[in-house]
């Protein structure tokens, strides 16, 4: 006899973009476009590299069970606040949920948006109750805050995975401020290519927690770091609840404490993502919806998701079909921020896409 499998699990799972490989191989590529996973395309900083390499010496021990040394570069990088760190903002969004919910628990998340929440809230036991964004893909606060009211926890994206759309600080300050003792979790993966700072708000929201992560600006995305900042209520009940070590590898650990170092190499990124973002969204035949993270959202109406990814592959270009997005029609790409030969290649295969539009 087996034992049964949750009935969550017969949903959809973590939908991944097609691998480069895979779409080299059959289109007879060298080098593809890889514009669906949000990827700095400049990669780790060298002082990063560094760093890890140097740890690797002492990979045979465990790591520091506080990551005092990353907390502390945290703290110097960013400011004093309680830190906790994790495998990923995947790991950190896992411990919130464990520290709060318990099955028939209440979680809220504003959509489209970054699936995870709610297959970690579903393993948890929770119950995900999903509040749809607005014209332009706005966050309504009076609707959103309402929904909230009675949930555990509560997710928010901002800027938002697909949309790039930012909520105001005033806003998500609204919505902490009244939705009761519902906590409120406010994904900041994309804020560093944005001009907001919420960080303000920890002061005066006790319920909000702010998880970011090294994988985009900082070009870690292979060595799973993340970070947030908590109220100092939270501090201990998250490291009971956390994975030992946090789920944190000590060369992971030393990359990022390497990473935060160096300024040149974030000030280039940001640069280079925020003058791409500009002419894709002007030179792209499709309309590009505004965004203030790396990434765009393509509306190729009249093509469906599905089929101007397969269009774009055959022309060496990856980017990531929105289909399987809660709350988002099925005609919406989204564009990472790549190098510059990327990007050019991406403009002409979109060009050679719109030129195939049937007439209506």
């Amino acid at each position: 006899m087996r034992p049964a499998i949750r009935a969550y699990l017969d949903g959809p799972g973590y939908v991944y973009a097609e691998r480069p490989e895979a779409i080299a191989a059959r289109h007879g590529f060298e080098r593809v476009a890889r514009l669906g996973s949000n990827e700095n395309p400049f990669g780790p900083s060298p002082a990063a590299i560094e760093a890890a390499s140097r740890a690797l010496s002492e990979a045979h021990r465990y790591p520091d069970d506080s990551m005092s040394a990353l907390r502390a570069a945290l703290s110097t990088r960013y400011g004093e606040y309680p830190w906790v760190v994790g495998n990923g903002m995947d790991g950190i969004i896992e411990t919130i949920l464990r520290v709060f919910c318990e099955a028939g628990d209440r979680v809220v998340v504003s959509t489209p948006t970054f699936s995870f929440y709610g297959i970690a809230a579903r393993g948890q036991g929770a119950r995900v109750v999903t509040v749809p964004r607005g014209p332009g893909f706005g966050v309504e606060p009076d609707a959103f805050a309402s929904a909230c009211r009675g949930a555990r926890v509560a997710f928010l994206c901002t800027p938002n995975n697909p949309t790039g759309t930012a909520t105001p600080v005033d806003d998500v300050r609204a919505i902490a401020e009244s939705c009761g003792d519902c906590l409120l979790f406010l994904d900041n993966a994309y804020v560093d290519f944005s001009d907001r700072d919420y960080a303000p708000l920890l002061s005066g929201c006790d319920n909000l927690v702010i998880g970011r992560t090294f994988s985009k600006l900082y070009g870690l995305a292979g060595f799973r770091v993340g970070y947030a900042q908590v109220p100092e209520w939270l501090l201990s009940a998250y490291t009971r609840a956390a994975t030992p070590f946090f789920g944190l590898s000590s060369v992971s650990a030393a990359a990022a404490v390497g990473a935060l170092g160096d300024e040149e190499h974030v000030n280039r990124t940001r640069r280079h993502v925020a003058a791409w973002r500009e002419r894709i969204a002007r030179d792209c035949p499709f309309p590009c919806h505004p965004s203030e993270a790396n990434f765009l959202l393509v509306d190729v109406t009249p093509y469906t998701s599905d089929a101007a990814v397969a269009a774009l592959a055959q022309e060496g270009v990856l980017v990531r079909s929105c289909r399987s997005f809660p709350d988002l029609a099925d005609h919406h790409l989204r564009v990472s921020i790549g190098a510059d030969w990327e990007n050019e290649r991406f403009l002409a295969a979109a060009r050679s896409l719109f030129d195939r539009v049937p007439p209506a």
